[in-house]
């Protein structure tokens, strides 16, 4: 064997080396595996149009307590923050002096009846008199005028009497709502009057109100739908959202529209009114509001984590029949719940990705999996 031969065999054998090595390579980057993604089939289901606003909620009633004669606080008979009852005694003002002018005005209303029995007697007196014309007319006229006064000075003396009787119940301050009563202004042993200003506020706790500004293109939309459907109710069923998130349990129904647009931000005042059996709503609180537009309709739905943004808009990663990806433009509606309301774009049954979409692109071959919430028996 030559020198020539061995080299020429050498470089045979690491040329045969490179082309397995070549082929090796090939062959590991055929066999990498697509990659995973999960999908969830376009569904159909019934929803409802709405719209979402930020609402208030405010008491129905709010009563500032209030003394109406003046003394001093003898007692308090609540604790600020309390639940209290319509006619609940709050405050009692020293009485002492009121019981005396009650007492006085019963004895002056006393004395004007003794007075008035007296020149009613006198009358009838100088009646058989003027017959016998022992007396004079001008004496039995005077007689008549004193009656007159008498009678007059007991109308006047029942008149102070009664407002003798109204100042002393005045004394007890009671509360003239169902509510629960704040903060109190004034300690026992402190001189109130009328101007003294407020005691104490009692506000209503259930039901409330929640109000919440509508755009004008609302309320049009509204009224129309009404002209529309001449049998419909002009109330509206609200669902009221709490501020850690949860849904409140008790639905609203709208109950005040405003009759002017505020001039300031081009929106409508609407009212509604609901239960607050439990105070969970509390008057001043801002909440959710979702409001229903319409009737429950037919429409296709996928979940939110499906639907994307560009700049061109709107779309989803579909996995078609081939296990191929497909880009789709879609126009999404409302939210409802973890789902997004699609109006134009997909149709039932297409199987649009909700996890792995960074992973894959359009056309590429993937491996999809169907969530397990979205799977039949789910």
């Amino acid at each position: 064997m030559s020198w020539h031969h061995i080299g020429s065999g050498k470089s045979g054998m690491l040329a045969l080396m490179v082309f397995v090595a070549g082929c090796g390579t090939a062959v590991a980057q055929g066999a990498a595996p697509p990659p995973a993604v999960v999908v969830s089939p376009v569904a159909k289901r019934t929803v409802t149009d709405t719209s979402d606003y930020t609402g208030r909620v405010s008491a129905i009633y709010k009563v500032d307590v209030v003394a109406r004669i003046s003394g001093f606080i003898e007692e308090r008979h609540f604790n600020e923050g309390q639940l209290v009852k319509s006619g609940d005694l709050l405050f009692l003002i020293e009485q002492q002096s009121y019981k005396a002018a009650v007492d006085q005005q019963k004895a002056n209303l006393a004395k004007a009846k003794a007075t008035e029995a007296n020149t009613s007697l006198q009358l009838e007196r100088g009646k058989e008199l003027i017959r016998t014309q022992n007396i004079p007319q001008s004496t039995l006229d005077q007689r008549a005028a004193d009656e007159g006064a008498a009678q007059a000075e007991v109308l006047q003396a029942q008149a102070l009497l009664e407002q003798a009787q109204i100042n002393l119940g005045y004394t007890e301050i009671r509360s003239p709502i169902d509510g629960r009563i704040g903060l109190a202004t004034f300690t026992v042993g402190s001189l109130v009057d009328p101007s003294s200003g407020k005691l104490a506020t009692v506000v209503s706790q259930d039901p409330v109100y929640v109000s919440f500004e509508a755009s004008e293109r609302d309320v049009i939309e509204y009224k129309n739908r009404l002209a529309a459907n001449p049998g419909q109710s002009a109330h509206l069923a609200v669902h009221i959202k709490l501020p850690d998130g949860t849904a409140y349990p008790h639905p609203a129904v709208t109950d005040f529209l405003d009759v002017q647009v505020a001039s300031s931000t081009d929106t409508v005042l609407v009212r509604a009114h609901v239960v607050n059996p439990d105070g969970i709503l509390i008057p001043g609180g801002i909440v959710g509001v979702t409001v229903e537009r319409g009737a429950p309709h037919s429409a296709l739905v996928v979940p939110q984590s499906a639907v994307q943004l560009d700049q061109a808009g709107r779309y989803v990663l579909l996995v078609d029949p081939s296990k191929k990806v497909e880009l789709r433009r879609v126009t999404a509606g409302a939210e409802e719940g973890r789902d997004v309301v699609i109006a134009d774009g997909l149709k039932e049954g297409e199987q649009v990705i909700i996890e792995g979409i960074q992973k894959v692109r359009p056309g590429q071959t993937v491996s999809a999996t169907v969530s397990a919430i979205a799977a039949p028996g789910h």
